[in-house]
């Protein structure tokens, strides 16, 4: 069993607060992917449950064990880093034998070699290992830095941004070959990033960490289609979620003078913040509402759309055959079922509070 769980934890670093109050699940066998900006606490959280960090409060336990008086040596959990952290001398046999020739550890050499070698074929680099690393490219680098924690058979992996120094094409590759590598051997992988698509594609579960808090954890679809908050809903979405400010009144949104639809509201009057993803906005003449077209990026299958309402702007993605022009004045209209409403103060979702 290698279930993560982390009570109430508290890292400071002087007067900077890296992690507050932190509860987080990780159950057996499941792929969580931690989400978070630049300074959100990524980072400090895989190194409290590797026990790399001295932690100001809070307990971690793995496999229900309290593990805070445990070395990293002890805990069963391997680290891959954005950083390859290999040795550019070694030949990539030699970079994976290495973690098996620490003093801790007792392996004989068919046993090594056997770990090896079962690694090199998991990561589809057998005809690399007799190559010195210095002479790898990115990617390679990386599988092999991926495999240092294979051969040494942890149950759990903890990744740090690994695929973020990588291009495009490369990192897109490497997300399938990682869902796949766990599917394979079965282990919790705490995957942390602060990339959105990395999140959706690739994690069982997803954890929102904001300013050291975890604000939401939930499905990939939970997270898209039932956001908490306009933290949430903003972080993952690409154009992001839009959100905008008008009023509700007699279950209709009232918004730059314009009366949209909204299913199933309260007819309560009040002033909300309406929050509709670009896929659920569509254009159609006769539709309720106009705007001017500011903006198009064409993406190949689709082109994404910048419409200028005045006091607010919105993103709208439609085919890439959809004929229209910068400046040009288009109706629109949206998905009524598919439009949310926030606090316009504390963000919170109304749905859901």
């Amino acid at each position: 069993m290698a279930r993560i769980e982390l009570k109430g934890i508290n890292k400071s670093y002087g007067a900077q607060r890296a992690l507050r109050d932190l509860d987080l699940v990780v159950e057996d066998g499941e792929f969580f992917v931690l989400l978070g900006r630049t300074g959100a606490g990524k980072t400090t959280t895989l190194r409290a449950i590797a026990g790399l960090e001295k932690l100001d409060s809070g307990s971690v336990l793995i496999g229900g064990r309290d593990v805070g008086g445990w070395t990293a040596a002890q805990r069963d959990v391997a680290l891959v880093l954005q950083q390859y952290s290999l040795y550019p001398r070694l030949t990539v046999r030699g970079n994976l034998e290495f973690p098996l020739r620490s003093k801790i550890r007792s392996f004989s050499e068919a046993e090594i070699a056997a770990r090896v070698d079962k690694a090199a074929k998991t990561l589809q680099i057998t005809h690399l290992l007799d190559r010195k690393v210095e002479r790898l490219s990115g990617g390679e680098m990386q599988r092999v830095s991926i495999g240092r924690a294979i051969v040494r058979q942890p149950s759990v992996f903890l990744m740090d941004e690994p695929l973020s120094a990588l291009d495009a094409k490369l990192r897109e590759s490497l997300r399938v070959e990682l869902k796949r590598l766990h599917s394979d051997l079965g282990a919790t992988f705490l995957f942390v990033t602060h990339d959105q698509v990395e999140a959706m594609s690739m994690g069982d579960k997803i954890g929102v960490l904001r300013q050291g808090r975890l604000v939401q954890v939930g499905t990939p679809s939970d997270i898209y289609d039932r956001p908490l908050n306009t933290f949430v809903a903003r972080s993952v979405g690409s154009p992001p979620m839009n959100l905008i400010d008008g009023r509700l009144a007699g279950g209709a949104a009232e918004i730059g003078g314009f009366h949209l639809p909204v299913d199933g509201k309260s007819a309560a009057e009040r002033t909300v913040t309406f929050g509709v993803r670009p896929e659920n906005v569509t254009l159609q003449s006769g539709a309720p509402a106009e705007a001017r077209v500011f903006d198009i990026e064409d993406q190949g299958v689709i082109k994404v759309l910048t419409l200028d309402m005045g006091e607010s702007r919105l993103h709208v993605t439609v085919p890439a055959g959809t004929r229209v022009a910068r400046d040009e004045l288009v109706r629109f209209g949206w998905k009524a079922d598919r439009v949310l409403t926030f606090d316009p103060d504390s963000g919170h979702n109304l749905a859901l509070a």
